[in-house]
């Protein structure tokens, strides 16, 4: 399997992006990983110090390694918001492929200092890790909210960018482009959208020079999704839809076999859910193949 650093280059050359998603439990990993086979396409699952902690740092590991062995899905493992070195080291020696080191919430000097220890340290003990650094500010928590937080004075600038990426010696980065964690009521109901700084996240790719990932992209209008990869995003995030569809498809089992007490009889139903989805994202993130 190629690694994720040449599926990175091919996509950037071939103008489409990586679908990331957050798997909290085997219902997501199994409907996520069907979906990249499906449509050929290489798929990442993230997994956050929460979600990590639920399943297991190495039981989530050994989990994409087996499907990986048993399956022709080019599926890779990201250790994603990790808050600390000693979680990112933790991750990293069960065998993930890339470590999203997120210290956005410090101060830029200091947020530069720790991101170029943690690279240093990580590429130590496996030099074919990618580890992708965060600046600005998208919010927190991947969950349905009342009102959106004022995010426009945590954008993330080119000059920014430029600078913490030749500091700290990051493979990826995350910016601040109008994204935003989570989603409000009226995105899930489909009354509204999030919308991007195109203009910003070319400036940004320009500057920098690395792959870019958009956190926080579920509930965002398509056509920015489509422009944003135009513009230089690499991989996008895509969590809190996920989190809706397995409910409501779980929902949907319970309600239909209000009787059932059968685990694999009603799962099968949040993973159709998730299936669907995950599939219209990867379509769209690979030009609608």
């Amino acid at each position: 399997m190629r690694s994720l650093r040449d599926i990175l280059e091919q996509g950037q050359k071939d103008g489409v992006a990586i679908g990331h998603f957050n798997v909290g439990d085997w219902v997501l990993l199994k409907a996520v990983c069907a979906c990249g086979q499906e449509l050929k396409v290489p798929v990442v699952v993230g997994a956050s110090e929460g979600e990590r902690e639920f399943i297991g740092v190495r039981q989530i590991a050994a989990l994409v390694r087996s499907l990986r062995e048993e399956s022709d899905c080019s599926i890779f493992l990201n250790a994603d918001h990790t808050h600390s070195l000693a979680k990112a080291v933790e991750a990293t020696r069960a065998g993930f492929d890339a470590i999203v080191l997120d210290l956005s919430a410090l101060p830029f000097e200091q947020n530069v200092r720790q991101t170029k220890e943690a690279v240093e340290t990580l590429k130590t003990i496996n030099s074919a890790i990618l580890v992708e650094g965060e600046i600005g500010d998208i919010g927190t928590g991947s969950e349905i909210h009342e009102e959106a937080p004022d995010l426009s004075r945590g954008l993330t600038s080119p000059a920014e960018a430029k600078q913490f990426v030749e500091a700290t010696g990051v493979d990826i980065l995350a910016p601040a482009v109008g994204n935003m964690h989570g989603m409000l009521k009226s995105m899930v109901q489909g009354q509204t959208r999030k919308r991007l700084d195109i203009q910003r996240i070319a400036q940004i790719k320009n500057a920098a020079q690395v792959p870019l990932t958009l956190h926080g992209g579920s509930g965002t209008d398509d056509e920015d999704l489509r422009k944003a990869i135009t513009a230089g995003i690499n991989i996008i995030h895509i969590n809190t839809e996920l989190r809706v569809a397995w409910r409501r498809g779980l929902e949907e089992g319970l309600s239909k076999q209000p009787n059932e007490v059968v685990p694999y009889k009603i799962l099968p139903f949040a993973v159709e859910s998730v299936k669907e989805v995950a599939r219209s994202r990867l379509k769209l993130f690979n030009a609608d193949r």
